[in-house]
């Protein structure tokens, strides 16, 4: 579970009754699609002929140049997510992270879903108990891609969510 019971107006668009602006929304899209994308090679390593999960980060940067709709880089996002189905791991993690960064052009909030998945996968990679050092690295990095306009939406985002996002945003 990732998304809250009760929405947080700051992620839904103005147009929608919410205070998000589209221009942080398209933010919001990229910083998933750039969390996704760092932990990618995770599922193509495990699938290399199964290109869902790329496609999925594709399409959500498509929706944000205005190339496709919404519901395209959705449908992109469950075809990545079906894609994690099979696999465990941090193959799983990787694509789900993929599927979750193109639904945020329906969902402005599972931009968090990408971040927690990447962190998650990259955990599942680490050696010898490293996995919440490997965490608190991938979050970090997550953290220095954050545009300045999103930042502190994003960070309190984390602290509000971290509890149903497994915890994974204590760097």
């Amino acid at each position: 579970m990732i998304l809250p019971k009760d929405r947080d107006p700051r992620f839904i668009t103005i147009r929608r009754g919410g205070t998000l602006t589209d221009l942080d929304h398209r933010l919001l899209a990229l910083w998933a699609a750039a969390c996704a994308e760092h932990v990618l090679h995770l599922f193509e390593l495990a699938r290399p002929s199964d290109t869902r999960p790329r496609q999925a980060i594709e399409q959500a940067r498509a929706w944000v140049r205005g190339e496709i709709r919404m519901s395209q880089s959705r449908a992109a996002g469950g075809h990545a997510m079906a894609a994690a189905r099979e696999l465990s791991g941090a193959a799983r993690h990787a694509a789900y992270a993929a599927g979750q960064a193109a639904v945020v052009a329906h969902v402005a909030a599972h931009e968090l879903g990408a971040a927690a998945y990447a962190i998650k996968a990259a955990r599942a990679t680490a050696l010898n108990g490293e996995g919440e050092s490997a965490g608190r690295l991938e979050c970090q990095w997550q953290r220095e891609q954050l545009p300045e306009a999103i930042r502190a939406l994003v960070l309190d985002d984390q602290r509000l969510r971290n509890d149903i996002c497994w915890s994974v945003f204590d760097c």
